[in-house]
């Protein structure tokens, strides 16, 4: 690059409303995250109303603060970027709309992103991505093995065929009334128990990198309704160690064997579930033993959904010549593309 490039990016696909500065695509100056957890933990999960609401509210100080932060001033940005999906549709458009406001009034580009290739390129702000590369994308919406050749190209290779990880250990965690959201709390709780009950392991064909938790998830609850029915105890800390195993055994057995088939340099970990401490233990262990792959998993700021990976995603985007119009609009849904 001849010269330095100033990303504003803005996030707003769910519940946390975040803007970030990012220089050159790997340099975070600002990242401004307002989170809506407190908000939705007495509904179990995200009310997409309320998500909204709390969106309009926040996103005016978030910008001012993360350009605060960062030190810069509207001559300095060369673009903003935007989640343009997926997610839930009325957060999605409280940050597109913001950010087509401002690139309107300061008359600078505006780069629409995919959700997934952000959290894909959140490993680039902790190093270089290598290519070709392994991405793991684990979530409360997706679970994805994307297989990529160079910058932005993407081949998703696998993906669920029912439920996302993220949303399985969110019903497992409500079948043991622990609180929202209940990936964290499964995590600690397997960490103090053992692998004790049994819970099959869901690998569909021989070659296939596809997914599916919904027989694992509906395992978990016939087994604590018929322990009930039978007077016996459930031991919260053993069950949520067998779904654990059960969930980073096929999640950790799949990677491994796409990484070895498509002799990938580097496996990079993407998405919210990145920060389960299971699954960073055994892909770490399945990673040493292999002794041929590189693995980068970000570090538990960068996990869940920020604005700093969508402004990492769309600096490559934006010196791809990706431009975004202004009828851009957000989509709840939307395939992963390459450019």
């Amino acid at each position: 690059m001849e010269k330095d490039i100033f990303i504003l990016a803005v996030e707003s696909s769910c519940d946390e409303t975040s803007v970030s500065v990012i220089k050159n695509g790997t340099e975070i100056l600002s990242n401004i995250v307002s989170s809506q957890i407190e908000s939705h933990k007495r509904f179990g999960g995200v009310v997409p109303e309320v998500a909204s609401r709390h969106h309009v509210e926040n996103i005016t100080m978030v910008f001012e603060e993360a350009l605060s932060v960062a030190n810069v001033n509207w001559d300095n940005i060369d673009a903003i970027a935007v989640t343009e999906g997926p997610g839930l549709i009325g957060s999605l458009l409280i940050g597109i709309n913001a950010a087509k406001a401002l690139a309107f009034v300061h008359d600078i580009p505006l780069v629409g992103v995919h959700h997934i290739a952000g959290h894909i390129y959140a490993n680039q702000l902790v190093e270089p991505l290598q290519f070709p590369l392994l991405a793991l994308v684990v979530s409360g919406g997706h679970t994805e093995l994307v297989h990529m050749k160079d910058h932005y190209q993407f081949e998703v290779i696998g993906e669920t065929l029912d439920d996302a990880v993220g949303e399985a250990y969110d019903k497992v965690a409500r079948t043991l009334n622990l609180p929202y959201p209940g990936g964290p709390h499964i995590d600690r709780l397997a960490a103090m128990g053992k692998d004790t009950y049994k819970l099959p392991r869901v690998w569909l064909d021989k070659d296939s990198y596809d997914f599916s938790f919904s027989g694992l998830k509906s395992a978990v609850i016939n087994t604590v309704h018929n322990a009930k029915q039978r007077g016996e105890e459930i031991i919260p800390e053993n069950l949520a160690a067998s779904f654990q195993a059960s969930v980073v055994e096929v999640l950790v057995e799949k990677t491994m064997r796409a990484a070895r088939k498509f002799n990938v340099k580097q496996i990079i970990v993407a998405g919210g579930v990145s920060a389960n401490k299971g699954l960073r233990h055994g892909l770490e262990q399945a990673v040493e033993q292999e002794g041929q792959f590189k693995l980068t998993i970000p570090p538990l700021s960068l996990c869940t959904d920020n604005a700093a990976m969508i402004g990492a995603a769309g600096t490559v985007a934006y010196l791809k010549g990706h431009r975004s119009k202004m009828e851009m609009n957000g989509q709840s849904g939307m395939d992963l593309y390459s450019l």
